[in-house]
């Protein structure tokens, strides 16, 4: 299913809202995108994989993922949803503190009715607005993205997810915290005392990619940190996320984000200047 919200983000909107319904709609692998999104789940049941982390929405549950964050959503088999997503920049939120406490909010909100509602009519008069702009079409959406913020972080804490003991889950976490040194399918296999061929079925099960293709997104959104965050040269971050040859740093930076490690750079330092 095209992610036309997601499209329209990369045309260089602030924000961007879709409503998508369907049934057997699983993403083929993890993803992460340089903006929030806001995942409103208006009918049937979802299961969102969020970095080594699992959670189950039910109808009327609705979750924020921030920029960078690794995750992916699926569904049990025939069983069909419909979703409400909104995707904004950190540029979108006007004060500060919001977008630090945006930025440690991820689980799934479970809220009173009144409150959905509220929340869930927000999102609704952004999608319209954005099918239909009116005057000001800028200030309108930025003013009701802040409201609903404001909304959202005045309710209780989101669920956290539920104790993720799978072998799988811990295989997960490891990547994410030893991504810098070398990897591979035998050596977490051997780590975990599994064999390759369990390992490799049961990550693809849950991840919907592969082992390989997981620690290699893992290291290139690292990447992407470094080179937003610091002045180091690209051979320096090629070895600090984790690979010796910076030849095949290039060629999977280009994989996963569609441009080489110094064009992600100058393309940044554009956009900080433009805000400027």
């Amino acid at each position: 299913m095209i992610d036309q919200a997601g499209i329209m983000m990369a045309q260089g909107l602030g924000t961007a809202s879709e409503r998508i319904q369907g049934v057997n709609d699983n993403m083929s692998q993890s993803h992460y995108h340089e903006y929030f999104e806001i995942y409103y789940l208006e009918a049937g049941e979802r299961f969102h994989m969020v970095e080594d982390q699992l959670y189950h929405m039910e109808q009327g549950e609705f979750m924020i993922f921030p920029p960078y964050v690794m995750h992916h959503s699926y569904g049990e088999k025939n069983v069909p949803f419909k979703r409400l997503v909104l995707y904004f920049t950190p540029e979108e939120v006007l004060w500060p503190s919001i977008l630090t406490e945006l930025k440690e909010e991820i689980g799934v909100y479970q809220v009173d009715i009144r409150e959905r509602q509220e929340i869930h009519r927000l999102m609704e008069i952004l999608l319209k607005e954005q099918n239909n702009p009116g005057l000001h079409h800028d200030e309108f959406n930025q003013g009701i993205i802040n409201v609903l913020l404001l909304l959202i972080l005045r309710q209780k804490h989101p669920e956290r997810a539920s104790e993720n003991s799978s072998r799988i889950g811990e295989v997960i976490r490891y990547i994410h915290m030893h991504y810098q040194e070398e990897l591979n399918l035998d050596m977490l296999a051997k780590q975990f005392y599994i064999s390759s061929y369990y390992l490799c079925r049961e990550f693809k099960k849950v991840t919907n990619t592969t082992i390989i293709r997981y620690i290699n997104v893992t290291r290139i959104m690292n990447a992407q940190r470094k080179f937003m965050e610091t002045n180091r040269n690209v051979t320096d971050i090629s070895r600090e996320v984790g690979f010796s040859n910076l030849t095949h740093f290039n060629r999977v930076f280009k994989s996963v984000t569609g441009t080489t490690p110094s064009q992600y750079r100058k393309q940044f330092r554009v956009r900080e200047s433009n805000k400027q």
